[in-house]
Protein backbone atom coordinates (compact mmCIF):
# COMPACT_ATOMS: atom_id res chain seq x y z
CA UNK A 1 0.00 0.00 0.00
CA UNK A 2 1.77 3.03 -1.07
CA UNK A 3 1.22 6.76 0.87
CA UNK A 4 0.58 9.79 -1.12
CA UNK A 5 1.80 13.28 0.26
CA UNK A 6 1.95 15.43 -2.58
CA UNK A 7 -0.83 16.52 -5.04
CA UNK A 8 0.94 16.26 -7.95
CA UNK A 9 1.94 12.50 -7.58
CA UNK A 10 -1.71 11.35 -6.27
CA UNK A 11 -2.66 13.05 -9.77
CA UNK A 12 0.22 11.25 -11.80
CA UNK A 13 -1.19 7.80 -10.09
CA UNK A 14 -4.75 8.14 -11.54
CA UNK A 15 -3.63 9.41 -14.75
CA UNK A 16 -1.43 5.96 -14.67
CA UNK A 17 -4.21 3.72 -13.71
CA UNK A 18 -6.96 5.06 -16.05
CA UNK A 19 -4.20 5.21 -18.60
CA UNK A 20 -3.69 1.52 -17.88
CA UNK A 21 -7.55 1.07 -17.88
CA UNK A 22 -8.01 0.86 -14.47
CA UNK A 23 -11.18 1.57 -12.18
CA UNK A 24 -10.47 4.06 -9.35
CA UNK A 25 -12.73 3.84 -6.54
CA UNK A 26 -12.52 6.63 -3.60
CA UNK A 27 -13.47 6.99 -0.23
CA UNK A 28 -12.79 10.69 1.62
CA UNK A 29 -12.38 10.05 5.32
CA UNK A 30 -11.08 12.37 7.96
CA UNK A 31 -9.44 9.37 9.52
CA UNK A 32 -9.67 7.50 13.07
CA UNK A 33 -11.36 4.49 11.44
CA UNK A 34 -13.85 2.37 12.66
CA UNK A 35 -15.95 -0.26 11.14
CA UNK A 36 -18.27 1.88 8.98
CA UNK A 37 -14.84 3.42 7.44
CA UNK A 38 -14.01 -0.07 6.40
CA UNK A 39 -17.22 -0.97 5.39
CA UNK A 40 -17.12 2.25 2.61
CA UNK A 41 -13.78 0.33 1.89
CA UNK A 42 -14.55 -3.13 1.32
CA UNK A 43 -17.38 -1.73 -1.40
CA UNK A 44 -14.94 0.35 -3.00
CA UNK A 45 -12.72 -2.58 -3.02
CA UNK A 46 -15.46 -4.54 -4.59
CA UNK A 47 -16.43 -1.76 -7.45
CA UNK A 48 -13.33 -0.90 -8.86
CA UNK A 49 -9.52 -2.32 -9.70
CA UNK A 50 -7.35 0.27 -6.96
CA UNK A 51 -9.14 1.68 -3.95
CA UNK A 52 -7.89 5.39 -2.69
CA UNK A 53 -8.45 6.56 0.55
CA UNK A 54 -8.16 10.09 1.57
CA UNK A 55 -6.85 11.27 5.40
CA UNK A 56 -7.79 14.82 6.12
CA UNK A 57 -9.02 16.57 8.35
CA UNK A 58 -10.66 19.44 6.85
CA UNK A 59 -10.75 22.61 9.03
CA UNK A 60 -12.91 24.62 6.31
CA UNK A 61 -16.19 22.50 7.41
CA UNK A 62 -15.42 23.34 11.40
CA UNK A 63 -17.37 26.47 12.99
CA UNK A 64 -15.40 28.27 15.59
CA UNK A 65 -16.53 26.37 18.11
CA UNK A 66 -16.26 23.54 16.93
CA UNK A 67 -13.75 20.31 18.01
CA UNK A 68 -11.02 20.31 15.03
CA UNK A 69 -8.58 20.64 17.53
CA UNK A 70 -9.60 17.21 19.68
CA UNK A 71 -10.92 15.67 16.52
CA UNK A 72 -9.21 11.99 17.27
CA UNK A 73 -5.84 11.41 15.07
CA UNK A 74 -3.86 7.78 15.03
CA UNK A 75 -2.51 7.72 11.52
CA UNK A 76 -0.38 4.43 12.22
CA UNK A 77 -3.62 2.60 13.05
CA UNK A 78 -5.74 4.02 10.36
CA UNK A 79 -2.60 2.89 8.03
CA UNK A 80 -2.84 -0.62 9.66
CA UNK A 81 -6.70 -0.65 9.19
CA UNK A 82 -6.80 0.02 5.70
CA UNK A 83 -4.05 -1.98 4.13
CA UNK A 84 -6.27 -4.80 6.06
CA UNK A 85 -9.07 -4.31 3.63
CA UNK A 86 -7.09 -4.09 0.97
CA UNK A 87 -6.55 -0.30 0.08
CA UNK A 88 -3.99 0.25 -2.76
CA UNK A 89 -3.20 4.48 -1.76
CA UNK A 90 -3.72 6.54 1.34
CA UNK A 91 -3.75 10.24 -0.14
CA UNK A 92 -2.24 12.01 3.50
CA UNK A 93 -2.30 15.43 2.10
CA UNK A 94 -1.62 18.33 4.74
CA UNK A 95 -3.50 21.77 4.89
CA UNK A 96 -0.69 23.36 2.82
CA UNK A 97 -1.33 20.86 -0.21
CA UNK A 98 -4.69 21.38 -0.21
CA UNK A 99 -5.42 24.91 0.38
CA UNK A 100 -2.32 26.91 -0.81
CA UNK A 101 -1.23 30.50 -0.62
CA UNK A 102 -4.13 32.96 -1.18
CA UNK A 103 -6.72 30.59 -1.91
CA UNK A 104 -9.99 31.82 -2.95
CA UNK A 105 -12.13 29.46 -4.66
CA UNK A 106 -15.33 27.57 -3.13
CA UNK A 107 -17.94 25.35 -3.97
CA UNK A 108 -21.42 26.05 -2.54
CA UNK A 109 -24.30 23.47 -2.96
CA UNK A 110 -27.62 25.55 -2.16
CA UNK A 111 -30.94 23.97 -1.56
CA UNK A 112 -30.21 21.03 0.07
CA UNK A 113 -27.20 22.14 2.72
CA UNK A 114 -30.01 25.29 4.21
CA UNK A 115 -32.34 22.36 6.14
CA UNK A 116 -30.95 20.34 9.37
CA UNK A 117 -27.44 20.72 9.80
CA UNK A 118 -27.26 23.82 7.36
CA UNK A 119 -29.49 25.78 9.89
CA UNK A 120 -27.09 25.71 12.41
CA UNK A 121 -23.07 24.77 11.23
CA UNK A 122 -23.26 28.06 9.18
CA UNK A 123 -20.50 27.16 6.26
CA UNK A 124 -20.42 23.29 6.95
CA UNK A 125 -21.42 22.24 3.83
CA UNK A 126 -19.27 24.73 2.05
CA UNK A 127 -16.27 23.20 3.96
CA UNK A 128 -17.71 19.93 2.63
CA UNK A 129 -18.30 20.33 -0.63
CA UNK A 130 -14.96 22.27 -1.38
CA UNK A 131 -12.91 19.61 -0.22
CA UNK A 132 -14.69 16.60 -2.34
CA UNK A 133 -14.43 18.82 -5.27
CA UNK A 134 -10.70 19.16 -5.12
CA UNK A 135 -10.56 15.11 -3.52
CA UNK A 136 -12.27 14.33 -6.53
CA UNK A 137 -9.87 16.62 -9.52
CA UNK A 138 -6.94 15.14 -7.57
CA UNK A 139 -7.77 11.28 -7.17
CA UNK A 140 -10.19 10.98 -10.49
CA UNK A 141 -12.02 8.24 -9.51
CA UNK A 142 -14.56 6.38 -11.45
CA UNK A 143 -17.08 5.89 -8.23
CA UNK A 144 -17.03 7.56 -5.01
CA UNK A 145 -18.09 5.62 -1.54
CA UNK A 146 -20.36 7.24 1.23
CA UNK A 147 -21.77 6.18 4.37
CA UNK A 148 -25.45 6.83 4.72
CA UNK A 149 -24.93 7.94 8.43
CA UNK A 150 -24.76 11.63 7.49
CA UNK A 151 -27.71 11.75 4.52
CA UNK A 152 -27.38 15.50 4.10
CA UNK A 153 -23.78 15.31 3.52
CA UNK A 154 -24.62 12.41 0.86
CA UNK A 155 -27.32 14.00 -0.58
CA UNK A 156 -25.23 17.61 -1.06
CA UNK A 157 -22.47 15.37 -2.69
CA UNK A 158 -24.96 13.88 -4.85
CA UNK A 159 -26.25 17.06 -5.88
CA UNK A 160 -22.71 18.81 -6.69
CA UNK A 161 -21.67 15.74 -9.20
CA UNK A 162 -24.78 15.96 -10.55
CA UNK A 163 -24.85 19.55 -11.06
CA UNK A 164 -21.58 19.84 -12.06
CA UNK A 165 -21.71 17.06 -15.05
CA UNK A 166 -19.24 15.65 -12.86
CA UNK A 167 -18.49 12.31 -14.44
CA UNK A 168 -18.57 9.69 -10.81
CA UNK A 169 -20.97 7.63 -9.53
CA UNK A 170 -21.41 8.34 -6.12
CA UNK A 171 -22.68 4.92 -3.69
CA UNK A 172 -24.09 5.29 -0.25
CA UNK A 173 -23.68 2.77 1.67
CA UNK A 174 -26.06 2.09 4.73
CA UNK A 175 -25.51 3.45 8.70
CA UNK A 176 -22.84 0.94 10.31
CA UNK A 177 -23.64 0.32 13.99
CA UNK A 178 -22.63 -0.85 17.18
CA UNK A 179 -24.19 -4.44 18.60
CA UNK A 180 -26.52 -1.85 20.59
CA UNK A 181 -27.65 0.17 17.70
CA UNK A 182 -25.06 2.89 17.82
CA UNK A 183 -24.35 4.70 14.97
CA UNK A 184 -20.61 4.56 14.31
CA UNK A 185 -18.63 7.62 14.55
CA UNK A 186 -15.48 8.83 15.27
CA UNK A 187 -16.72 10.83 18.00
CA UNK A 188 -18.05 8.08 19.88
CA UNK A 189 -14.79 8.06 21.65
CA UNK A 190 -15.62 11.00 23.07
CA UNK A 191 -18.78 9.62 25.20
CA UNK A 192 -18.69 8.59 28.82
CA UNK A 193 -20.08 4.98 29.61
CA UNK A 194 -23.08 6.92 31.42
CA UNK A 195 -22.93 9.23 27.91
CA UNK A 196 -23.09 6.92 26.08
CA UNK A 197 -26.32 5.28 27.04
CA UNK A 198 -28.15 8.15 26.56
CA UNK A 199 -26.96 8.37 23.08
CA UNK A 200 -29.03 5.10 22.63
CA UNK A 201 -31.98 6.91 22.72
CA UNK A 202 -31.25 8.27 19.37
CA UNK A 203 -31.42 4.90 17.69
CA UNK A 204 -33.97 3.69 20.05
CA UNK A 205 -36.22 7.06 18.64
CA UNK A 206 -35.59 5.77 15.59
CA UNK A 207 -37.00 2.25 15.85
CA UNK A 208 -40.08 3.78 17.73
CA UNK A 209 -40.92 6.10 15.02
CA UNK A 210 -40.33 3.27 12.39
CA UNK A 211 -43.39 1.51 14.02
CA UNK A 212 -45.71 4.27 14.69
CA UNK A 213 -45.08 4.35 11.15
CA UNK A 214 -46.14 1.31 10.13
CA UNK A 215 -48.98 1.34 12.74
CA UNK A 216 -50.22 4.03 10.44
CA UNK A 217 -49.44 7.07 12.06
CA UNK A 218 -48.50 9.92 9.44
CA UNK A 219 -48.56 12.99 11.67
CA UNK A 220 -45.06 14.25 11.48
CA UNK A 221 -45.33 17.33 13.96
CA UNK A 222 -46.64 14.62 16.72
CA UNK A 223 -44.30 11.97 15.70
CA UNK A 224 -41.30 14.30 15.87
CA UNK A 225 -42.46 15.58 19.64
CA UNK A 226 -42.95 12.13 20.91
CA UNK A 227 -39.27 11.60 19.78
CA UNK A 228 -38.02 15.05 21.72
CA UNK A 229 -39.66 14.32 24.75
CA UNK A 230 -38.00 10.51 24.57
CA UNK A 231 -34.63 11.85 23.85
CA UNK A 232 -34.76 15.24 26.34
CA UNK A 233 -35.94 12.37 29.30
CA UNK A 234 -32.61 10.98 28.84
CA UNK A 235 -29.53 12.61 31.20
CA UNK A 236 -26.96 14.80 29.34
CA UNK A 237 -28.89 14.72 25.89
CA UNK A 238 -29.73 17.83 24.30
CA UNK A 239 -31.77 18.09 20.91
CA UNK A 240 -30.55 20.29 18.68
CA UNK A 241 -32.79 19.37 15.83
CA UNK A 242 -35.09 16.86 15.14
CA UNK A 243 -36.88 16.96 11.58
CA UNK A 244 -38.80 14.76 9.15
CA UNK A 245 -38.16 15.93 5.47
CA UNK A 246 -38.09 14.70 1.95
CA UNK A 247 -35.63 12.71 0.95
CA UNK A 248 -34.32 14.53 -2.62
CA UNK A 249 -35.28 18.01 -1.55
CA UNK A 250 -34.49 17.69 2.67
CA UNK A 251 -37.21 20.37 3.26
CA UNK A 252 -39.73 19.82 5.89
CA UNK A 253 -42.65 17.48 4.91
CA UNK A 254 -46.23 17.62 7.75
CA UNK A 255 -47.33 14.26 6.43
CA UNK A 256 -45.00 11.16 6.58
CA UNK A 257 -44.49 9.05 3.70
CA UNK A 258 -42.13 6.72 2.07
CA UNK A 259 -40.33 9.43 0.68
CA UNK A 260 -39.82 10.79 3.66
CA UNK A 261 -36.23 10.61 6.18
CA UNK A 262 -36.48 11.13 9.49
CA UNK A 263 -33.07 13.18 10.48
CA UNK A 264 -31.68 14.03 14.25
CA UNK A 265 -28.61 15.93 15.52
CA UNK A 266 -28.32 15.68 18.96
CA UNK A 267 -25.53 16.84 21.71
CA UNK A 268 -24.93 14.13 24.57
CA UNK A 269 -22.56 15.98 26.95
CA UNK A 270 -20.04 18.01 24.53
CA UNK A 271 -20.60 15.77 21.82
CA UNK A 272 -22.67 15.90 18.36
CA UNK A 273 -24.12 13.11 17.67
CA UNK A 274 -26.38 12.43 14.03
CA UNK A 275 -28.30 10.02 13.05
CA UNK A 276 -31.48 9.18 10.43
CA UNK A 277 -34.25 6.82 9.05
CA UNK A 278 -35.96 6.49 5.71
CA UNK A 279 -39.57 5.39 6.68
CA UNK A 280 -40.32 1.89 5.19
CA UNK A 281 -36.78 0.50 5.12
CA UNK A 282 -35.62 -2.08 7.14
CA UNK A 283 -34.04 -0.72 10.73
CA UNK A 284 -31.88 -3.30 12.11
CA UNK A 285 -31.61 -2.18 15.67
CA UNK A 286 -31.41 -4.26 18.77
Amino acid sequence: MQIIHAVKEMQFFADAARSAGKRIAFVPTMGYFHDGHLDLMREARRRADRVVVSIYVNPAQFGPQEDLDTYPRDFERDRRLAEGVGVDVIFFPDNSEMYPPDYQTHVDVEGVTRNLCGRSRHGHFRGVTTICAKLFNIVKPHVTVFGKKDFQQLAAIKRMVTDLNMDLEVVGRPTTREADGLAMSSRNVHLSEVERQSALSLSRSLKMAERRFQEGERDAAKVIQDIRTFIEGHPFASVDYIQICDRQTLQDVPEISERAVLAMAVRVGKTRLIDNHVFGETLNLS
